[in-house]
């Protein structure tokens, strides 16, 4: 029902807005709670000074101290899991999806699931970062170096948001076909 003035009554498309789901930012939960018990585990085997950047050939530069690598290793995490909730929680609170619900042939779902899990890759990414300078303080070792890790990760994602795309641009294929079809009947 229409309120004069523009504002909508109980009744009305507002009532019917997505509901703000866990699963929507799930990864990046995930990911800042592995960078926790990381940090956790890690913290006691770290020298009081801790190497954070290096050389080319791997030999550090630059140093922080023990509680500060913490924070600048986990701050980030809590700032990317917080940007991911918000932006899920925002969305939902608008009711932007709900809206185009019926008219659209990808699920407003898929969509709040793909655009608050992707917030994952960059915290990943990060998370590999942490695990390495814990690493190499504590055991002098780099796992990988990390223009390799970059690669591996950007050139999986890249394939993976290609698949989503074929199979997106598929299904609406397939609806068109099928409207097509029964205006023919």
């Amino acid at each position: 029902m229409m309120i004069p003035g523009g504002k909508t009554g109980r009744g009305s498309k507002e009532a019917e807005r997505l509901p703000f789901r866990w699963s929507y930012i799930l990864l990046p939960l995930a990911i800042l709670l592995l960078s926790l018990i990381l940090a956790a585990y890690f913290y006691h085997l770290l020298p009081t000074e801790v190497a954070y950047h290096f050389k080319l050939d791997g030999t550090p530069d630059r140093w922080l101290s023990r509680p500060m690598s913490m924070v600048w290793a986990l701050v980030p995490q809590l700032l990317l899991t917080l940007l991911a909730g918000g932006i899920i929680w925002g969305i939902t609170r608008m009711g932007i999806l709900s809206r185009q619900a019926e008219s659209t042939w990808v699920k407003p779902e898929r969509i709040l699931s793909l655009m608050g899990n992707i917030v994952a890759l960059p915290q990943f990414i990060v998370c590999f970062a942490m695990l390495d300078i814990f690493s190499y303080n504590s055991y002098q070792t780099h796992i990988m170096p990390m223009w390799l890790f970059l690669l591996i990760i950007l050139g999986l994602a890249t394939i993976g948001l290609g698949l989503f795309l074929a199979f997106t641009f598929l299904k609406a294929k397939q609806q068109l076909v099928s409207r097509q079809r029964t205006k023919e009947d």
